[in-house]
């Protein structure tokens, strides 16, 4: 078995968590974001998380949530991470690992050499780091656009923490993802979909399988 560990992201109904866990994810996300096709509420949050097993962590993913937003899912969901996938500062980043007590990972967009600084600004306040293609400005959602960047660009970048690899990755592609950045962490949301927001679970035990 691989020691690469796959987050599957933007689950959104038991079916879909069961598949996930069965395939051997070892993370799995869930969308609080109400633009997204993979958005839940605090409650099927909730519902889903209390079916997770254990060793299997629960990640809650948010964009540029306030407190007041942060405070109602963590209340309410058994929560293992918090990801922020917005454009939150280092600061906002340590200010939530400060008052929820929990590790958090920041999504950090790549285009080219010149975004790795990025990486750089978040390793002393994030727990983890993930990193996935940079989404134009005018973009509609912050990710989940299913497009791939350079993985060269982070091929042998010192990194301080653990990170994840992200953006545009497909069971065709991620093995090829994994020897060419280096990732021993790799997630993925529309790569195993088979129309937005809807996972499909042979693709889900093709992507670990190929990661395998």
């Amino acid at each position: 078995m691989s020691d690469v560990q796959v987050k599957i992201c933007g689950l959104s109904t038991p079916a879909q968590v069961s598949w996930a866990v069965a395939a051997g994810a070892r993370y799995i996300g869930l969308m609080f974001y109400p633009k997204s096709p993979r958005n839940v509420s605090v409650e099927t949050a909730r519902a889903l998380a209390l079916e997770v097993p254990a060793g299997v962590a629960k990640v809650a993913v948010t964009v540029n949530a306030d407190d007041a937003t942060l405070d109602a899912i963590t209340a309410r969901v058994p929560l293992d991470m918090l990801q922020l996938h917005g454009g939150e500062t280092p600061e906002r980043v340590a200010a939530v690992r400060a008052r929820y007590g929990l590790p958090v990972m920041k999504v950090v967009g790549v285009a080219g050499p010149e975004d790795l600084a990025g990486l750089d600004r978040y390793n002393a306040v994030a727990d983890q780091l993930l990193v996935e293609t940079k989404q134009p400005k005018d973009a509609a959602l912050p990710g989940g656009m299913g497009v791939p960047f350079d993985w060269t660009l982070v091929q042998g970048h010192h990194f301080q923490r653990p990170w994840m690899l992200a953006g545009g990755l497909t069971p065709a592609n991620v093995a090829t993802a994994i020897r060419v950045s280096g990732a021993r962490q790799v997630d993925v949301s529309s790569g195993v979909e088979s129309a937005p927001g809807k996972k499909d679970e042979a693709l889900i035990r093709a992507f670990l399988e190929a990661v395998a």
